[in-house]
């Protein structure tokens, strides 16, 4: 790993515990006054929420100007220019370092093996791609799965200020979330395998040699099976949501009729 790489890594494991502790406890209190009256636990789990957010953000919206925009890269898959993609997998590497210690830390309240094992999973592909500078399209292609985390953060927001289920607002943004989760996690799993298997048998491939090559494929397969995971509850929970939305929506329009049918209108004017 070079210096730039390996300095943006520390640079961001400590930029983002820096938005954690200091940041992100003064900005949600300007913005949601709610955020006082939450107890410790969900302030940790909160900060942490912003933290994810500003991560997806950043590195979601600079992976899509690589894959328009850099044409060294999409021209060669397997061995193309990879500076700018290591920059972002390196900001990626750093947040993921972060959050690994952060659940570490609180494990008892924010623990899930899930993300322990999404978390390795991608470090250990990653770091092939700083180390040595391969994959960097499939690699930079990976990362568009973060531009559905901000949703899914505003889902816990949400659940955390006690909005109802029924409010507007949460069922715009779970329909939302579940319509982007599957578009950028599940719904691009075929071109991206399509690709994988267009590099099988090519000198570019034999170059990688054996472990890059199971590093690559083992952990997207891991991924993938973990969003299918994930996309599974999602869209039990956006049915969920829905349902209750459209029963309240029922309710109300009954109640509205009952109300008519013992009121009626006597006026003959």
């Amino acid at each position: 790993m070079e210096m730039r790489e390996l300095t943006v890594v520390a640079g961001s494991f400590v930029g983002f515990q820096l938005l954690f502790s200091v940041v992100s406890p003064v900005l949600s209190s300007a913005i949601s006054p709610s955020y006082g009256l939450l107890p410790p636990t969900k302030h940790t789990e909160w900060n942490s929420r912003l933290v994810s957010t500003v991560h997806a953000l950043i590195v979601g919206f600079f992976c899509l100007y690589i894959l328009c925009f850099d044409d060294a890269v999409n021209a060669n898959p397997v061995w193309g220019e990879p500076s700018m993609v290591k920059l972002n997998v390196a900001i990626t590497c750093g947040y993921l370092l972060y959050d690994l210690l952060l659940l570490a830390c609180n494990w008892r309240t924010m623990g899930d093996k899930f993300f322990v094992c999404h978390h390795l999973a991608a470090l250990y592909a990653y770091g092939y791609v700083l180390t040595r500078g391969v994959l960097p399209y499939f690699a930079n292609f990976r990362l568009i799965s973060e531009l559905s985390t901000p949703f899914v953060n505003q889902r816990w927001f949400y659940e955390a200020l006690k909005y109802p289920r029924s409010n507007r607002m949460v069922v715009i943004n779970g329909v939302a979330m579940a319509v982007v989760f599957f578009l950028v996690r599940i719904a691009v799993m075929p071109s991206y395998w399509v690709s994988v298997f267009a590099t099988f048998g090519t000198k570019d491939f034999e170059r990688l040699g054996l472990g890059a090559q199971i590093a690559w494929i083992t952990s997207c397969v891991a991924l993938d099976i973990l969003n299918t995971i994930w996309m599974y509850k999602i869209t039990r929970g956006c049915y969920k949501v829905l349902a209750i939305a459209k029963g309240q929506k029922e309710k109300g329009e009954a109640s509205t009729y009952s109300s008519k049918k013992k009121h009626p209108n006597n006026h003959t004017d």
